[in-house]
């Protein structure tokens, strides 16, 4: 394939993919994709069906060409771009995989030893000269892990886990397992917890071993999973906090990510409940952010890393030779 995935045999072999990812794309769909005309798309089909793949063609309102039984598809192939992205995309997830003893490191290299020569050669001088930075604080799931859970969560089965917590407790709990959302480069597992008998959010490069059982469960109807995670995580940590800033709601929002708690108007102003197991950071990286005056209500754990900042800050700010 050309390089910018422009020819008539990688425009056939696009075609391909996608008639095989989108069973009853139309000439139009199957056109606008790869950007040519409707007339130049049913030629593409034409190719393929010369050289045996059975493409079937349905007419009225829900037809459109579908791969017929029997069909043999291609080998995955990339444009320079495709390539490129995910090269990019997994270095920026995982730095660690410009070593090829790195798991996902040794797994990239064979996808780019797959390569047509002129794109996996360029995809090889990228991973191979790009400077990636290690993560201070790397959370690489267990992938063995991770399938056993997503595995119980297509199959709507209880999962009976084994979690290490931040402060080093271990313990053991049968959950139902609702989603696996990534959210700032950590995974979490979105569950309803017997143990706990409510919602939990767990991390899951901290659930050590996890074993499907066979009772059943049923997920809750219309189900967010990004939107439940972002409530939990503000809710259920050792530390109350409950802080009201003198602006709008609409002002503030914007500055209060969804793990701070939940927001709502307070008369002129507007108020903000939620809990933190670590109130010194909610204060310092979380609250300092926020342009605008607030007052810490209830939280004296909050309340004492606020004057501890503020301390730090009017000592940084003195004059040299002022006492503080």
């Amino acid at each position: 394939m050309s390089s910018t995935g422009s020819s008539p045999t990688a425009r056939a072999l696009r075609a391909l993919e996608i008639l095989r990812e989108r069973p009853g794309t139309t000439s139009e769909q199957l056109a606008q994709r790869l950007g040519v005309t409707d007339r130049a798309a049913r030629r593409y089909v034409a190719v393929l069906r010369e050289a045996g793949v059975p493409v079937e063609s349905e007419r009225g309102p829900y037809g459109g060409y579908r791969l017929g039984r029997g069909a043999r598809l291609a080998p995955v192939s990339f444009t320079q771009e495709e390539a490129l992205g995910l090269v990019m995309a997994v270095l920026d997830g995982r730095p660690a995989a410009t070593d090829p003893e790195d798991l996902v490191g040794s797994a990239l290299g064979k996808v780019v030893r797959a390569l047509p020569e002129a794109i996996g050669r360029q995809a090889a001088a990228l991973r191979t000269h790009a400077a990636a930075a290690p993560d201070p604080y790397p959370a690489h799931p267990d992938p063995a892990v991770a399938s056993t859970l997503v595995e119980a969560i297509a199959a709507r089965r209880r999962v009976l886990i084994g979690y290490r917590s931040g402060d080093g407790d271990e313990w053991r709990a049968e959950v139902d397992p609702w989603a696996v959302v990534v959210r700032r480069s950590r995974w979490y597992l979105l569950c309803h917890s017997h143990r706990a008998d409510a919602v939990r959010t767990y991390r899951i490069d901290r659930v050590r071993t996890a074993e499907r059982c066979g009772t059943p469960f049923t997920m809750p109807d219309g189900l967010d999973p990004v939107a439940a995670l972002e409530e939990h995580l503000g809710s259920g940590w050792a530390f109350r906090t409950r802080v009201r800033f003198d602006a709008p709601l609409e002002r503030v929002a914007p500055w209060v990510g969804p793990a701070m708690g939940r927001l709502r108007p307070d008369g002129e102003g507007c108020l903000l409940e939620g809990s933190t197991r670590n109130p010194a950071m909610y204060a310092g990286e979380w609250l300092a952010a926020v342009p605008f005056p607030f007052r810490v209500l209830e939280g004296p754990e909050l309340r004492a890393a606020v004057v501890e900042l503020a301390t730090r800050f009017t000592e940084a700010a003195a004059e040299p030779g002022a006492r503080g």
